[in-house]
C-alpha cells in the first residue's frame, strides 16, 4: 500500500514538474545511482565478484539519464551553453562506458563530482521564478488573472 502511494507522488511529482525541475529530477537521479556504484567499490578499489552486474546496471542506469538529457538540449535555442552541455556529457558517458569496463572509481567519482556541482546550477535555474508555472510567478507577483 505504502508503494504504491509512493509511485504515485513520484508519477504526480514528474508529471508537474517544471522543464528546470525535471533536469534537477534527471540529475539527482543519475546522481543516486552514481552513488549506489561507488558503494559497491571495497576498501581495496576493486568490485566483488558478486556485485558486479549490480555495478553495471547502475552505471547504464546513469547513461540512460545521462543520454535523457543529452536529447533534451535545444540546440538551436541553447547556443553555446547547449554545445558546451552536450560536449560534457558525451565526455560523461564515455568515461563511464570505460568505467564499467574498467571498474575505475577515479572516473566515476570525477562523473560525480561534476554532476553534483551541474544540479547545484540547475537547482539555482529551477528554483527561479522565471522557470516557474505562470500561475505561481502570477502569485508571487500579485497578478490577478
Amino acid at each position: 500500500m505504502y508503494q504504491n502511494a509512493y509511485s504515485a507522488y513520484q508519477k504526480n511529482n514528474v508529471s508537474t514538474a517544471s522543464q528546470g525541475r525535471l533536469v534537477v529530477l534527471l540529475y539527482e537521479g543519475a546522481i543516486k545511482h552514481l552513488n549506489s556504484a561507488l558503494a559497491l567499490f571495497e576498501d581495496d578499489e576493486k568490485i566483488k565478484p558478486g556485485n558486479i552486474e549490480q555495478f553495471g546496471i547502475h552505471i547504464q542506469k546513469t547513461q540512460a539519464i545521462i543520454t535523457e538529457l543529452q536529447v533534451s538540449l535545444d540546440m538551436e535555442k541553447g547556443g553555446d551553453i547547449a554545445r558546451n552541455l552536450m560536449s560534457l556529457y558525451v565526455f560523461f558517458n564515455e568515461e563511464l562506458m570505460n568505467s564499467s569496463i574498467n571498474h575505475n572509481k577515479t572516473k566515476i567519482l570525477f562523473v560525480h563530482k561534476m554532476m553534483t556541482e551541474l544540479v547545484d546550477s540547475w537547482r539555482t535555474v529551477a528554483n527561479s521564478a522565471a522557470n516557474a508555472p505562470a500561475a505561481k510567478v502570477a502569485n508571487a507577483l500579485n497578478i490577478e488573472g
